[in-house]
């Protein structure tokens, strides 16, 4: 499975599959749920352990910087054991093609983490 890189990504090319890698790694671990709310908004349920809040804003500050169409909310929901959240990925109407990319890697991802 590919995921398409847009033109107005700045990440330098030779290292779109170490963060690719970073995405998946966190699709496989922390994904439970992925939800398309409109065209241009999914929401991701995420459980992992203690840090994954600060993995998951690490990371969405990190592809902010060189993919600044995407909007990351990330709200800290209840949970037992370690941390919980939601995460709201945003995009104006011309890159929803990349977020529904996107949402169906993290599906596929979660769904079958030893691809």
């Amino acid at each position: 499975m590919t995921f398409d890189v847009p033109d107005a990504c700045t990440l330098p090319t030779v290292e779109h599959p170490m963060r690719l890698a970073e995405f998946d790694a966190l699709f496989s671990t922390a994904v439970r749920q992925v939800e398309s709310v409109t065209s241009t908004h999914a929401r991701m349920r995420l459980t992992g352990p203690v840090g994954l809040t600060a993995t998951v804003r690490d990371l969405t500050a990190r592809e902010t910087e060189c993919c600044s169409f995407f909007t990351f909310t990330i709200s800290p929901q209840p949970a037992g054991d370690g941390e919980a959240l939601l995460l709201d990925v945003e995009v104006p109407d011309r890159y929803a093609d990349v977020l529904a990319s996107l949402a169906d890697r993290a599906r596929t991802v979660a769904a079958d983490p030893a691809r």
